[in-house]
């Protein structure tokens, strides 16, 4: 009897201790579960942002002419400048073979005296009206093929501007090519293509700020000076032509560049950049938003960096608590606890 009382009560003693055990391994698992994690927030608030949109371009001579003669196939007796060289509207370039130039001169000449011998006889009835109004017309063709030849045995330069090509020598019989380059390098223009969703926001004469980086990054102002009137069907784009001014001639064409255009200014949320997360295995970003002391996952869509700051173009409004610290393991759903 005293042995069954000694079992009986080692059974009792064995399940108080193993109810005490279970007991507390639950109330440690509940302790567990309902811990929260401390985070702080910043609520969001509508910022003016200008709306920037850069574009890469390179710079081109606003004007280029090729000088050559409008007759073909004939010699270049003298070339007066060089590559590099500047010149002025109306200057002499090159001197071509004058030999036909001679020859019409004195056939224009003889027509002259021709034309005032005939005028003195017309006055004294010696020949017909018409015979000195066909005469006439013969000197008008011969003094129009005279210039003609002036300007394609003297040529000129019809603007101001750089020597960027010589492609003969004197003594060469022109070809196909130009025998020189001119182009108009103050100003210089810049052309972007500009998406077709800023097509009415474009206006001629708006600033732009243009950067070369052969210039260290140095920033020039210009100005919308074309928008051309359509639209590519395949890229969506619309070519804007941009006007630099350049009196040191510093920008030269064929220099890369990058073209800032204000669009205006809108207002937009912006966060602090440690709030924001990248998404792993993607290019999402998203940041936490406390509500209720709840985490909740949110994807966002960036706009421009502004310091230590995004611009949100999409996924945030005004009013919202996004958590900038203490985001580090968190998960959509999670407890959270605001702190300062």
């Amino acid at each position: 009897m005293k042995q069954n009382n000694v079992l009986k009560f080692t059974l009792l003693a064995a399940l108080l201790l193993l109810a005490s055990c279970g007991g507390g391994s639950t109330k440690n698992e509940t302790q567990s579960e309902t811990v929260k994690q401390n985070v702080k927030i910043e609520e969001v608030r509508l910022t003016p942002v200008d709306q920037l949109s850069t574009f890469t371009a390179t710079v081109e001579a606003n004007t280029v002419n090729n000088i050559a003669p409008a007759i073909g196939g004939r010699r270049i007796r003298s070339i007066h400048v060089d590559v590099g060289n500047l010149v002025g509207k109306g200057q002499t370039l090159v001197t071509m073979d004058a030999a036909n130039y001679s020859q019409q001169e004195t056939q224009l000449a003889t027509l002259k005296r021709d034309y005032e011998r005939y005028r003195e006889l017309y006055e004294v009835g010696g020949v017909s009206k018409q015979q000195l109004d066909q005469l006439k017309a013969q000197l008008d063709v011969a003094q129009s093929a005279l210039n003609t030849l002036d300007e394609n045995t003297r040529l000129t330069s019809p603007i101001s501007g750089v020597v960027t090509a010589r492609n003969y020598d004197p003594g060469d019989v022109t070809a196909a090519m130009p025998i020189l380059t001119i182009e108009n390098i103050n100003p210089v223009k810049v052309i972007v293509h500009v998406s077709e969703s800023f097509y009415n926001q474009v206006v001629k004469g708006m600033p732009v700020h243009v950067q070369v980086d052969a210039l260290a990054n140095e920033v020039f102002e210009g100005k919308v000076s074309l928008i051309h009137p359509t639209i590519n069907p395949g890229s969506h784009t619309f070519p804007v032509e941009i006007e630099v001014n350049n009196n040191d001639l510093r920008l030269r064409p064929g220099m890369f560049s990058r073209v800032t255009i204000n669009f205006g200014s809108y207002d937009r949320p912006l966060v602090p950049d440690m709030a924001v997360l990248k998404q792993t295995g993607s290019n999402d970003r998203y940041v936490f938003v406390e509500k209720d002391g709840i985490a909740i996952y949110t994807l966002i869509q960036l706009g421009s960096r502004i310091e230590d700051k995004y611009e949100i173009i999409s996924g945030l409004s005004a009013g919202d608590r996004v958590i900038v610290q203490g985001h580090t393991g968190l998960i959509d759903g999670a407890e959270v606890q605001v702190v300062d």
